[in-house]
């Protein structure tokens, strides 16, 4: 990866075409939505992810306050997430979100394949219903959009037809 968070890497999908793709999520912040959305639909689900990724909340994408948002977002609040693999089902598992200032482990949602709720593909499912009170009316789907990068879109409603779509959000692993 270059410096300035760009790649070459053909297994990499470019933001646009005749472009390099972006490798630090940090970069999607200054895509606007439109951009992000057109990044998701592209990509197959990829992988499930395991291990811990770093996060950035996508609030505002394309304006001046998109990033200082994600700071503080990253600082207070919500640093990412740590991924477990189910050992008898592969397409399955859990995770825990990394919150407060010391990236504590809490609010756990079931991983699984699914349709994603935004264009009807398969997408990485990340469903807090049945795992949290907390967050019980939270569904994120994510998709890999390069190796080991995941970009993500947050649901609020436990239905398709009642949710609401909230912000995007991007993970680095």
């Amino acid at each position: 990866m270059s410096a300035d968070g760009t790649t070459s890497d053909p297994l990499a999908t470019p933001l646009t075409p005749d472009t390099t793709a972006i490798t630090d999520p940090a970069q999607f912040l200054n895509r606007s939505g439109e951009e992000l959305d057109a990044i998701f639909r592209a990509r197959p689900a990829g992988r499930i992810p395991v291990g811990q990724g770093d996060g950035t909340a996508i609030v505002a994408p394309g304006t001046v306050v998109s990033d200082a948002i994600a700071r503080v977002i990253h600082d207070f609040t919500w640093k990412g997430k740590v991924f477990e693999q189910d050992a008898e089902r592969p397409d399955h598992g859990w995770l825990k979100n990394r919150v407060l200032p010391l990236g504590h482990a809490a609010i756990a949602a079931e991983v699984y394949r699914g349709e994603s709720w935004y264009d009807g593909k398969e997408c990485i499912v990340l469903d807090y219903k049945h795992s949290s009170i907390l967050a019980q009316w939270i569904r994120d789907e994510i998709r890999e959009v390069s190796p080991g990068v995941y970009l993500g879109l947050v649901y609020w409603g436990k239905e398709k037809e009642h949710s609401h779509r909230l912000i995007h959000f991007a993970l680095k692993f």
